[in-house]
C-alpha cells in the first residue's frame, strides 16, 4: 500500500526546495556527491601512503592534483596542506614548506602538530606559524571571504605526430593575478614518472612545448598546472591521477619485393591498407609477328590476403 503525503506538507516541501541552494552554500559538503567525496578522500590517502613509502615527489604530484580539485572539504584541505608541508620539509624545499603551512593556518589558525610528530616537523611548523602571526595572519579565511576562482581552459589535440615536438596552448582566467608560473608534466605511456617543462605565460595566454623524444607511439599522458609565487598549485587541467591523453599513431610499414610475372620482373612496393597488398608496375617484352620487340607492358596486381 502506498502512502501519500498530506497536502499540508506541500508548503514545507516548497520551502525546502527554495532554500536548497542556500543550504549547500552554507554547508559545502552537502553539495559534494558521496561518490566524488569518496574519490577525493582516496586521493588524499594515496598521497599519504606515498609519503610514508618515501616517494616524496610522487606524493607531491598526487596531493597537488587533490588540492586543486573542486569541492574539497575543510578537513581534506587541512590534510592536503599538512602532507604537502611534510613532503617539502623532508626534501628541504623551505619556500614551498612555509607556503603549505600558511595555507593550513589560513584555514585553522590554532592548528598544531601532535606531540608524536617528528621534532623537525614540529619546529618548522612552530617557526612558520610565529612568522605568519607576526605578519598579521595574511590570507586568513573568514566566513564572509569569497575567493575568486582561477580557471584554466585547454583542449587536447586529437593526436600527435611521432617524434615531433608537441606545442600546447591554454587560457587562464586569473583576475587577481595570483598565478606565477605554469608547468606541463608529461610521460610516454600510462606508467612511470612524469617529466616537466616550464610554460611561457603572457597575460592570460599559456604556451608550452613537449619535446619530440617524449612523443612516441602509442599514447602519451600529460597535465598542466598553475602555481602561486611560493610554488603551491592553484589550478590545473588534468593531474597525476587523471592525466590528459593523446594518441600517437604508429607509422605505416612498407616493403619492396621482386616478383616474377610472365617472364619479367615486377618490382613492387607493398603498402598494407586494410589487409590488402597493393603492387606497383612491371615491364617486360611482348612478342610480335616480326619477332620479339621491347614494347612496354604494364601489369597492375592487387592481392587480397585478408586479415
Amino acid at each position: 500500500m502506498r502512502l501519500r503525503a498530506p497536502r499540508s506538507f506541500a508548503p514545507l516541501a516548497l520551502l525546502l526546495a527554495v532554500h536548497a541552494t542556500g543550504l549547500t552554500a552554507a554547508f559545502p559538503a552537502l553539495a559534494q556527491p558521496p561518490r566524488a567525496a569518496a574519490a577525493q578522500q582516496d586521493l588524499v590517502e594515496r598521497g599519504r601512503s606515498l609519503f610514508e613509502d618515501q616517494q616524496y615527489e610522487e606524493s607531491i604530484q598526487t596531493l597537488s592534483g587533490a588540492l586543486v580539485r573542486p569541492n574539497n572539504t575543510k578537513a581534506q584541505k587541512l590534510a592536503i596542506y599538512r602532507l604537502l608541508a611534510l613532503n617539502y620539509i623532508t626534501l628541504g624545499r623551505k619556500d614551498e614548506s612555509e607556503s603549505a603551512v600558511r595555507g593550513l593556518l589560513s584555514l585553522q589558525p590554532d592548528y598544531a602538530l601532535p606531540a608524536s610528530e617528528s621534532p623537525r616537523f614540529r619546529d618548522f611548523f612552530a617557526a612558520a606559524k610565529q612568522k605568519w602571526e607576526a605578519e598579521g595572519r595574511p590570507g586568513l579565511v573568514t566566513e564572509t571571504a569569497v575567493a575568486t576562482p582561477v580557471t584554466m581552459v585547454h583542449t587536447s589535440p586529437a593526436q600527435a605526430e611521432r617524434k615531433k615536438q608537441l606545442d600546447l596552448t591554454a587560457t587562464l582566467t586569473d583576475p587577481q593575478h595570483v598565478v606565477a608560473s605554469v608547468k606541463v608534466f608529461y610521460r610516454h605511456g600510462s606508467s612511470g614518472d612524469f617529466e616537466s617543462a616550464d610554460a611561457t605565460v603572457a597575460g592570460d595566454d599559456v604556451r608550452v612545448t613537449i619535446p619530440a623524444d617524449a612523443v612516441r607511439p602509442t599514447i602519451m599522458e600529460y597535465y598542466l598546472q598553475g602555481f602561486d609565487a611560493a610554488g603551491l598549485p592553484l589550478v590545473s587541467r588534468g593531474d597525476a591521477e587523471a592525466p590528459l591523453r593523446i594518441p600517437v599513431p604508429e607509422p605505416v610499414a612498407a616493403w619492396v619485393l621482386p616478383v616474377a610475372i610472365g617472364g619479367g620482373v615486377l618490382v613492387a612496393v607493398l603498402g598494407v591498407v586494410g589487409g590488402v597488398l597493393l603492387f606497383g608496375k612491371s615491364s617486360g617484352s611482348t612478342p610480335t609477328k616480326s619477332g620479339t620487340s621491347p614494347s612496354p607492358n604494364t601489369t597492375n596486381v592487387t592481392v587480397n590476403i585478408g586479415n
